[in-house]
């Protein structure tokens, strides 16, 4: 054998082996991508989805709630506000007994009369334990997140914008307008006004 063909031989040798160590070297990367996780690991996961899908049912069980307290309080304010047409025609109906001249004569008309004063403190009774409260007006400043302006009285002893006549009676249903009181505020005296300017 010549040196030559040794020195090829050598050469040959040394490049199959580096071929070898070069393909274990990559089996080896091979195998650590698809290294199996730990015991830890797949605790961990597991502990991370759970906690996810509880987080995301309690989310759920607080949408449900809501919708459905929503729901009941929707129906039970229309239902309150339908239901004080029934305290409206009430009082009515006893302030035209009242003024009736032919039933005036009448002597059980006092006690008709307490009957329906009876009907209706019940009523309010109820409604107040169904968080349904009257807007107080008397004396009050005029708000329009709870009043509603229908007439302007001249009134020089009160200072303008003050309520001095209920219309119609509001209610409150809990922290929600169920509706505004219609009521007769007090204005500037123009004419005064104008006096006072030119003196």
């Amino acid at each position: 054998m010549t040196e030559d063909n040794e020195k090829k031989q050598n050469s040959q040798h040394e490049d199959n082996a580096e071929s070898e160590e070069k393909v274990d070297i990559s089996n080896r990367d091979f195998a650590g991508g698809k290294k199996e996780k730990t015991i830890e690991q797949k605790l961990a996961d597991t502990e991370e989805k759970l906690l996810r899908s509880l987080a995301e049912i309690e989310n759920q069980r607080r949408r449900f709630e809501r919708e459905i307290k929503d729901a009941f309080e929707f129906g039970s304010f229309n239902f309150a506000k339908e239901s004080l047409a029934i305290l409206d025609n009430l009082q009515r109906a006893k302030l035209a007994i009242k003024n009736d001249e032919g039933l005036k004569t009448n002597k059980d008309l006092d006690k008709f009369l307490d009957n329906i004063t009876i009907i209706e403190k019940d009523l309010v009774s109820i409604f107040e334990k169904n968080k349904i409260k009257k807007i107080e007006t008397k004396t009050k400043k005029f708000d329009p997140n709870f009043h509603q302006a229908m007439t302007e009285i001249n009134d020089e002893t009160t200072e303008p914008g003050t309520i001095l006549q209920e219309i119609q009676t509001g209610y409150m249903f809990g922290e929600r307008l169920l509706r505004p009181s219609l009521v007769g505020v007090a204005k500037k005296n123009e004419e005064n006004e104008d006096k006072k300017e030119q003196k």
